[in-house]
């Protein structure tokens, strides 16, 4: 699950090395914990936050699949 929030963030930023994706596992629910450059920040949310959205339901769908909870939260 990991390996595909990462391709898609890698995909939107500018300062690829600044990347970072912690992952914090519960029993049942994912925490990703994803740190990017302070410039490549407006990119990851997207206008009014939509990409973000977006990004998130894509990794509940993953989630799905594995019968987990998963949360993104970005760090600037």
């Amino acid at each position: 699950m990991k390996d595909i929030l990462e391709t898609i963030i890698l995909n939107l930023v500018n300062h690829k090395e600044q990347v970072e994706i912690k992952e914090l596992n519960g029993e049942k629910a994912i925490v990703f914990e994803v740190k990017v450059a302070e410039e490549d920040m407006g990119k990851i949310i997207g206008k009014q936050g939509r990409l973000a959205k977006s990004i998130r339901t894509v990794m509940k769908a993953v989630a799905t699949k594995e019968q987990k909870r998963v949360s993104v939260e970005f760090i600037g």
